[in-house]
């Protein structure tokens, strides 16, 4: 099969190229620039010059393909001036300013991925794309059956999985693969490691509250493995989680950067995790329980990759 993948050079994109290579598919990956295009070539895939906001260079990788998988994501955020950006973390949530970025994002993956669907209308390919579980409503825990919940803190960019439902009736077999908070492993510039950097800036690692809210994890591997599950198995219209731990307290993981790192772990409050983290505070204390049991059973899907303590434990984040 021959996928066209966005986002192919990042944490989770380089790993599920690794994994369409390895299964013998033909990948080709979304570069920005010469140096993503390098990787991709070197990774083994043939690289495909362009962005998602130049949707005609979308269109016409996705039509050349016989599948699409959609990893990438337009961060107006990254491209601001950094005066603007002290703005907008300084609010802790959306506002003013920040609105404008989150619906400027928000927008720019809508339409690239209505421009995917759109090349693959009628055609019964697979379009697979990566979604949020924080978009899923907090303290309950959520099933591949729950909807998206518009006042989750995931909650805006929740409501474009619509569009993925409405393509699987043009006739595109579209999944949608929720992943959590925490996709962890080695060369993980996520959450975890704005943490440890956070963390050595305050010298305390710091969580909300009582630090019993749950976050669910899974590592990169698994994920990956996932994404090409629901690339060759996966139902038009269906919704996966890529979900290997179903919550783990908060606490837990503060505890384990803790050790890692010999710095104390301690509660925050609101005002203290925003000077620390910034737009990615409210996060922090969300509860988001989520389970994967319909996903395993349907995708024959089984993580087999550390736990979130394990790899925390074993030091590839603190090391960094």
């Amino acid at each position: 099969m021959r996928v066209f993948v966005t986002g192919a050079t990042g944490f989770i994109g380089t790993a599920v190229v690794a994994e369409l290579v390895g299964r013998g598919h033909q990948v080709v990956g979304l570069a920005r620039s010469a140096r993503s295009a390098a990787a991709l070539t070197a990774a083994g895939a043939v690289p495909h010059r362009g962005s998602i906001e130049d949707l005609g260079s979308l269109r016409a990788a996705a039509a050349d393909a016989d599948g699409a998988v959609h990893l990438a994501f337009f961060h107006a955020f990254s491209q601001a001036s950094p005066a603007t950006r002290l703005r907008v973390l300084a609010g802790g949530r959306p506002r003013g300013i920040g609105l404008r970025f989150l619906a400027a994002m928000v927008g720019a993956d809508r339409r690239a991925l209505e421009t995917l669907g759109g090349a693959l209308h009628g055609t019964d390919r697979p379009l697979v794309a990566a979604f949020a579980t924080m978009a899923l409503t907090p303290g309950r825990r959520g099933t591949e059956e729950d909807g998206p919940d518009p006042e989750a803190v995931g909650g805006p960019r929740g409501a474009t999985e619509q569009t993925m439902h409405d393509l699987a009736a043009r006739g595109v077999r579209s999944s949608v693969v929720r992943l959590p908070p925490v996709v962890h492993g080695d060369g993980d510039h996520g959450f975890l490691d704005q943490m440890v950097t956070a963390a050595r800036k305050a010298g305390v690692v710091s969580y909300a509250g009582d630090g019993q809210n749950r976050w669910p994890a899974v590592h990169r591997l698994d994920a990956a493995r996932l994404f090409v599950r629901a690339l060759e198995q996966g139902e038009a219209g269906s919704t996966y989680h890529g979900v290997a731990e179903e919550g783990v307290p908060f606490l837990d993981i503060a505890s384990a950067l803790g050790r890692g790192l010999d710095l104390p772990v301690a509660a925050a409050t609101p005002a203290e995790l925003t000077a620390r983290l910034g737009f990615l505070a409210p996060f922090v204390g969300v509860d988001n329980p989520v389970d994967s049991t319909s996903t395993r059973a349907r995708l024959s899907w089984a993580p087999t990759g550390p736990t979130l303590l394990e790899d925390l434990e074993h030091g590839s984040y603190v090391a960094r």
